[in-house]
């Protein structure tokens, strides 16, 4: 059997998911509320940035993940949600494979050995069964987010020993040791496991090892550390006190703010620029150093404000702070002196621009490539900032009032769509979606700001839940003194910490959270703390399992002595 068949079937044999041509006979627990302590009952798939972020943490931050990871799926509006349910391709296995084998290449490198091990192989060009286990026992740990099982030990070392002997290198068999970990479900997935305790409305408690990831992914966006695994292994993360004193410590951490920018990175879908594109004759000054720098802007603007400054959250929708290059002051039309890369900025109160909604990244995404879009940002704006779901046009709605030749004669976007605000059809969503977007009408498909289209002056007045406003900066209050807009938030943050959206029994939970976060003054990094003490977010339901390609979906549902829970 050669190296690439060892590492995968020689590994995926004692894995919970097993790939084509290896065998499995596991099962998944498919009702969390029946689920003994042990069983599976969770899966999430890491996302791109959690991957890299985890391979950084463990091995070190100047290891260069390179491949294309399999797609993600957005569910619930989060990609955090949608991990729940993303499967693994076969051709997508071979990209993990890829990119596993090459971190491995990276971590064992001779210059790094010194670093990377905890213990000197008796001889680099023989197999060394003590020294194999002590390293890969050390990093399985991390990468597993839990202690490997003796099995899983064993195999790696077993795989470990016969590709030194093999090739005569140790290093060679460590290499294929940890490709194996790294390729296994263990790592791929956040695989959550029931903990003891009684289920309450249907949701089962995970246990320490599954607490100590979705605190982690949830507050940093990576992998637990050595702290925070120990405090699961020895029980102190299922006491109260215990999981506050992680709590305390993850939230007073700089890298806190790492875990809210991959939040709001899910949440406003700013992956949306990976796949953007402009028209260049409309849009020259448009490139993808633009886009990256848009995107940056937005997470930037909102680490500054919820979590440096603990501003208030609907502040976002107001405020005219934000962060500037140079590149990005061109399409904003505003002046930039500074030498730096990046340098605070302010715009004019008469600017036009009020908050999140009216910077380039959000303006941009939710357009076409040669024109803007009032619907495409209501229906943004709605299902982002509020929740609000819009349902898909019927399939016999006639465009070319808006997209044809009759557009033409119709100069501006809000005399277009009156072709949909008249037919009853359309009347009832184009309602709700295009009043917010057409008050921000004054931003193109770039987000440069216009008062004019095709020589007619551009009309933002608009009407919103019983109250009428005007352009960009009426907008943002309205949305800052609108209810939902903090609930919606809250939501958000819940379903992705817990990875399943806040509704059914979930809702009293969610609603009771928002109230918490209104109390406190809308302030992020205070209701962090206490949305992370809330049991709730331990707990888990219905765990729908992802497919590896020819493999069953059913997981292994045992609950080794390793990994039995203490201190409870």
């Amino acid at each position: 059997m050669s190296m690439r068949a060892l590492a995968l079937c020689g590994v995926f044999a004692v894995a919970p998911l097993a790939l084509a041509g290896c065998a499995s006979d596991t099962s998944l627990q498919a009702n969390a509320s029946a689920a003994k302590p042990g069983e599976v009952v969770g899966m999430r798939r890491l996302t791109a940035a959690q991957y890299r972020q985890s391979v950084a943490d463990i091995f070190g931050a100047d290891i260069k993940v390179q491949g294309r990871f399999e797609p993600e799926v957005r569910r619930e509006g989060l990609l955090a949600v949608g991990a729940a349910g993303a499967a693994v391709s076969a051709a997508g296995m071979e990209q993990y494979y890829a990119m596993a084998a090459s971190i491995a290449e990276q971590a064992t490198a001779e210059g790094r050995r010194a670093k990377l091990m905890p213990c000197q192989p008796a001889s680099a060009k023989a197999a060394d069964d003590v020294c194999a286990t002590q390293t890969l026992q050390k990093y399985g740990r991390l990468l597993y987010r839990r202690p490997l099982l003796p099995n899983e030990l064993a195999a790696r070392v077993k795989l470990a020993h016969a590709v030194s002997t093999q090739s005569g290198d140790f290093y060679a068999g460590l290499r294929e040791g940890f490709t194996s970990l790294l390729t296994a479900p263990d790592f791929l997935f956040r695989i959550e496991r029931a903990g003891s305790g009684r289920p309450v409305d249907g949701a089962m408690p995970v246990d320490a090892y599954a607490r100590a990831s979705r605190l982690s992914y949830m507050l940093w966006n990576t992998t637990p550390d050595d702290q925070l695994l120990r405090a699961a292994e020895t029980g102190d993360l299922l006491t109260p006190a215990g999981l506050q004193a992680q709590i305390d410590r993850l939230t007073a951490s700089p890298r806190l703010e790492e875990g809210v920018e991959a939040f709001f990175d899910d949440m406003l879908q700013l992956e949306l620029f990976d796949h953007q594109s402009k028209d260049p004759a409309h849009f020259p000054k448009y490139s993808q150093v633009v886009a990256t720098q848009a995107r940056e802007q937005t997470l930037r603007t909102v680490v500054d404000l919820l979590v440096r400054r603990n501003g208030d959250y609907r502040d976002i929708f107001t405020s005219r702070d934000t962060f500037m290059t140079r590149g990005l002051a061109m399409v904003y039309k505003v002046p930039y002196a500074s030498k730096a890369d990046w340098a605070p900025y302010t715009f004019p109160a008469g600017s036009g621009r009020s908050g999140l909604l009216t910077q380039i990244s959000f303006l941009s995404l939710f357009s076409h490539p040669a024109r803007s879009s009032p619907t495409k940002r209501g229906v943004a704006l709605n299902e982002i900032f509020l929740c609000e779901v819009t349902p898909a046009p019927p399939g016999d709605v006639d465009f070319s009032q808006v997209n044809g030749d009759a557009a033409t004669v119709k100069k501006t976007v809000r005399l277009r769509l009156e072709a949909h605000a008249t037919d009853e059809t359309c009347a009832s969503c184009h309602s709700m979606v295009d009043p917010p977007g057409l008050a921000l009408e004054r931003f193109d498909s770039l987000g440069e700001y216009r008062e004019f289209e095709n020589g007619e002056r551009i009309d933002v007045k608009a009407e919103m839940d019983g109250q009428i406003f005007e352009g960009a900066a009426g907008l943002g209050m309205l949305l800052h003194e609108n209810p939902r807009a903090p609930a919606c938030l809250v939501r958000n943050l819940f379903a992705s910490g817990a990875g399943r959206p806040a509704v059914g029994p979930d809702k009293p939970t969610a609603q009771a959270l928002a109230k918490t976060f209104t109390e406190g003054g809308y302030r992020l990094p205070a209701f962090l703390k206490q949305l992370a003490a809330n049991p709730a977010l331990y707990t888990a339901r219905l765990a729908p399992a992802p497919a590896l390609p020819g493999a069953t979906t059913k997981v292994a549902a045992r609950s080794p002595s390793s990994l039995k829970e203490t201190g409870r």
